[in-house]
C-alpha cells in the first residue's frame, strides 16, 4: 500500500469525514514504521479535537460478586464450578464492606458484573437477586454511580425469569443501576463466538441488548477482546457495528448512548490451554494494540469521543503510551480487579489516583477526575 493511498484515507479522517470500514482495514494492516507513525499522529491529532488534551480518570472500585459460572469461555481463567477450589460468591455484608471502603478512598463508582450462577435467586427468581444486589449498595450509599451487569447478564436473568430484555432492563434501572458495561461483546462475529465463547449470547443479541438500554435511556460502555484469533478484518467490522449502534442511538433520539470505547487484548497466561496453545503468547503485543488503538480512534472517532487502553492489560506503561495513539481516558482506579488478574495479566489490580495522575502528568498532559459519565469532577489540573 502507497504512502499516498494512506495519506489519502487520512487526509479525509481529519476533514471529519467517517473513514470507511475497508479504507479503515487498510490502515490496520499498515507495517511500514513511516506509516505506523502517520496513523498515530493523526489519531492523536483527532483525539485533541474530539476530546480535547486533558486526559480524564475515575476513581472506582470492582466488585465481582461471584466466579460461579455456567459458561465455559475458552479465554476466560476467572470462571469456577461451584464445588471447585477458588470458588467465591460475596454474601451481601462484604459487598457493603467493599462498597464503604471504595466510599472511604474516594470512589465515586462501583462497577459489579460476576458470573452466571443459577443458585443467584431469591424465591427462586434471579431479577430479584441483582435487585438486591443494587439494593444492597444504593441503599446504604445512594450517592454512588452504579456502572452493573453486562448484556450477557440481562440475558441470563430475562431467560432465567422469562422476561423481556427491556424489562429486565427498566427493573434494574428503577433500582439504581446508572449505566450498563458493554463487556461479553468479545468480538461481534459469530464465527469467532463460536469458538471462543459459545454458550455466550451471539452479535446480534449483545447489540439488541445495548440498543434496548439506550432507548431505555441507560448509557452503556462499548469494548473489544482482541489480539487472539480474530484478523484484522474481524477487528473492522467489530468497530463497524459499534459505530452503526451509536449512529442509531443518535437517528432515533435514544435518551441514552455509548459513553466510551475500550480495547482489551488478551493475556492467556493463565486460560484455558486450547486457546492460549492456539494464540500462541501469553501477553498482548503492545505494537499490535497502540495500532488498533489508533485505528479505532479514526473509525470511531466522530460517534464515541471517550477512548480508554487498560491498564490492567497493557501495564501502566503501555496504558499511558496509548494516551498518545488516540486515548484520552486512563480508565479507573479499580481497587481490586480479578478476572484479567486470574488470566495472569501484569498490570496490577489497584491503580491509586496519585499514580494515574503522575503517569498522565508525565507525559505533559492535563489530567481531570471525572465520573462514569464524563462529567467533571474537579477542574483539569496543568502539570
Amino acid at each position: 500500500m502507497t504512502l499516498k493511498t494512506v495519506d489519502s484515507i487520512l487526509s479525509r479522517a481529519l476533514e471529519g469525514t467517517d473513514i470507511s470500514p475497508a479504507e479503515a482495514a487498510i490502515l490496520l494492516q499498515q507495517t511500514d514504521p513511516e506509516l505506523v507513525t502517520a496513523i498515530a499522529q493523526v489519531a492523536d491529532e483527532l483525539r485533541q479535537k474530539q476530546s480535547g488534551n486533558t486526559v480524564t480518570f475515575v476513581i472506582n472500585r470492582n466488585i465481582n460478586f461471584t466466579n460461579i459460572c455456567e459458561q465455559h469461555c475458552s479465554f476466560c481463567a476467572f470462571r469456577r464450578d461451584a464445588d471447585e477450589v477458588g470458588a467465591f460468591w460475596l454474601d451481601w455484608g462484604t459487598i457493603l464492606e467493599k462498597t464503604t471502603d471504595a466510599v472511604q478512598r474516594g470512589a465515586t463508582e462501583i462497577c459489579m458484573q460476576g458470573g452466571l450462577h443459577l443458585e443467584a435467586k431469591i424465591d427462586g427468581k434471579s431479577l430479584p437477586y441483582y435487585l438486591k444486589l443494587v439494593g444492597t449498595i444504593k441503599d446504604e450509599f445512594p450517592h454512588l454511580h452504579l456502572h452493573a451487569f453486562s448484556p450477557q447478564e440481562v440475558q441470563f436473568i430475562a431467560r432465567e425469569d422469562q422476561i423481556t430484555y427491556e424489562e429486565t432492563i427498566a427493573a434494574l434501572q428503577e433500582a439504581g443501576v446508572g449505566s450498563m458495561p458493554g463487556t461479553a461483546a468479545e468480538v461481534l462475529d459469530d464465527r469467532i463466538r463460536n469458538i471462543i465463547c459459545p454458550e455466550k449470547i451471539n452479535s446480534e443479541t449483545w447489540l439488541e441488548i445495548v440498543s434496548t438500554a439506550h432507548r431505555l435511556g441507560l448509557p452503556t460502555t462499548s469494548t473489544m477482546l482482541c489480539g487472539h484469533i480474530e484478523t484484522p478484518q474481524q477487528q473492522i467490522d467489530h468497530l463497524e457495528k459499534l459505530r452503526s449502534l451509536q449512529k442509531t442511538a443518535c437517528d432515533r433520539n435514544y435518551r441514552a448512548q455509548i459513553t466510551e470505547f475500550i480495547l482489551l487484548p488478551f493475556v492467556g497466561e493463565q486460560a484455558p490451554a486450547p486457546l492460549r496453545s492456539r494464540v500462541g503468547r501469553n501477553q498482548p503485543i503492545l505494537a499490535n494494540t497502540l495500532l488498533l488503538t489508533a485505528v479505532s480512534r479514526i473509525f470511531l472517532g466522530n460517534w464515541i469521543s471517550n477512548h480508554q487502553p487498560s491498564w490492567v492489560k497493557l501495564g501502566l506503561d503501555g496504558a499511558t503510551t496509548a494516551l498518545n495513539w488516540g486515548c484520552n481516558d486512563i480508565g479507573g482506579t479499580l481497587m481490586e480487579e480479578h478476572i484479567t488478574t486470574m488470566a495472569g495479566a501484569k498490570g496490577g489490580s489497584c491503580m491509586e489516583p496519585e499514580t494515574l495522575r503522575s503517569a498522565i502528568t508525565g507525559i505533559n498532559r492535563p489530567y481531570q477526575q471525572r465520573d462514569t459519565l464524563y462529567h467533571p469532577i474537579t477542574a483539569p489540573v496543568y502539570s
